[in-house]
């Protein structure tokens, strides 16, 4: 390993050869940063991880079953478990899918489950992502230039081989595949994870399509090759956000969607990897009762813990929320990306009393939960060796099977200041080694 911290630089410098940034738009402009990487992986036993692994594959299998019911029976809801007003007035909730059952039944091909561990030794969810999360190509390729860089280092440990995304992922789209070929869907260059999707494209061997390459003709979808010749599509691995997916079921101003695409959906003629309308699985009013899912859909207890979360729409606990107000943190459930996210303790007398009327008088737009004091991790800034903020993104893949992909995405504040970790708010990334026996 001090090998690959003396190299710290010579990895950056690749990197970014490579193209791993991050785009952001700020100002309306579109910005590109580096993801910068620290060499110093987080370490994962094998023991643990076997327990990870089962609480996040109980865990989406409830997801899934729960984005299922909510789009046909909604019995979840007749059954009293989740109030009704956290499904329909929710912005993840696209009524344009109801009734559409996808492919294999499966709704969240890749989830994105970001998990922090607490100094008490738990680890805890603080979000479940089921849209278009990402992420899965920065410790791919962060590996392979570790790997070259300093070989030794992985005949020496015992870690376990993360070169297998790029074949669990086509293994995914082959499942569900309508007939035809995969195709990676992006919307072009300028999207802040392009790289991503160019990267999972080559590794997954499917084509990676920009919006004019695709088109509906008939009851399919097909992918129209330089030379005119048209190949139908059966599996797209879309990194379109929903609102732009198709301009004639969601936004009419969309000029990256594919038109008369949820048609094609809908009669089961191609499958759509991750499907739309998963926003409303993981709205963070939402994961408030993920536990109850796993409990109704499964009749098994959680393996995983939510963080200690408190929802102002149920009068308990909005009393709690406003009377512990400095002791919480306060999040938009409509917000993603680090966005939306407050801290009581940070904030002015003035600006606590905003929030606390904001809370009360739309309260279903707010979660509060515990701050968790989770681990520090070390880092390296301008050769020192300093503690940081970090949490994991583990990707689950539901196919037949569902699967944990053993690595993972670790992020870390640079900030020493700050718990949030999202690249888009300026931290930096990791390599997670899970070790084998």
């Amino acid at each position: 390993m001090e090998k690959l911290v003396l190299l710290k630089d010579e990895i950056n410098q690749l990197l970014a050869r490579y193209g791993v940034k991050f785009g952001i738009y700020k100002n309306n402009e579109f910005h590109e940063q580096l993801f910068p990487f620290d060499p110093i992986p987080r370490v994962i036993e094998h023991e643990e991880f076997k327990e990870l692994e089962k609480g996040l594959i109980q865990r989406v299998d409830a997801l899934n079953r729960f984005l299922l019911d909510i789009y046909t029976e909604q019995q979840i809801v007749k059954d009293g478990v989740i109030p009704e007003e956290f499904i329909f007035v929710s912005p993840g909730f696209l009524s344009e899918c109801q009734g559409i059952v996808p492919p294999q039944n499966i709704f969240a091909h890749i989830a994105g489950i970001d998990l922090v561990k607490g100094k008490d030794g738990i680890w805890y969810v603080l979000e479940d992502n089921l849209r278009v999360p990402s992420g899965a190509s920065y410790p791919m390729i962060a590996r392979n230039l570790c790997r070259k860089a300093s070989p030794n280092t992985f005949r020496e440990n015992n870690v376990e081989d993360n070169r297998n995304y790029g074949s669990m992922l086509r293994t995914v789209m082959d499942d569900v595949n309508t007939g035809g070929i995969n195709v990676v869907f992006t919307p072009g260059r300028y999207n802040a994870a392009f790289f991503e999707h160019s990267y999972l494209a080559e590794k997954t061997g499917s084509i990676l399509a920009f919006p004019n390459d695709l088109e509906v003709n008939g009851d399919y979808l097909y992918y129209k090759t330089y030379n005119g010749v048209k190949k139908k599509v059966g599996a797209i691995y879309r990194r379109v956000s929903d609102d732009f997916l198709d301009p004639m079921a969601f936004r009419e101003d969309s000029l990256i969607g594919i038109p008369h695409l949820m048609e094609v959906y809908r009669k089961g003629n191609v499958a759509l990897i991750n499907s739309p309308g998963n926003g409303i699985a993981d709205d963070k009013g939402i994961y408030y009762f993920v536990p109850e899912m796993i409990r109704y859909y499964l009749g098994e207890e959680p393996i995983l813990h939510n963080a200690p979360t408190y929802l102002p729409f149920f009068e308990k606990d909005r009393r709690y929320v406003l009377e512990n107000f400095e002791n919480l943190v306060i999040k938009d459930v409509a917000e993603a990306g680090g966005y939306g996210v407050v801290f009581g303790n940070q904030l002015s007398k003035e600006e606590k009393q905003q929030m606390k009327e904001k809370i009360h008088l739309e309260s279903r737009r707010f979660i509060a939960q515990e701050v968790i004091d989770f681990q520090d991790m070390g880092i390296l800034d301008d050769q020192f060796l300093v503690d940081r903020k970090a949490d994991l993104r583990v990707f689950v893949l539901s196919g037949k099977e569902t699967k944990v992909w053993k690595s993972g995405l670790t992020r870390f504040t640079r900030n020493p200041d700050s718990f949030v970790v999202n690249s888009s708010q300026g931290g930096g990334f990791k390599d997670t080694w899970i070790l084998s026996q």
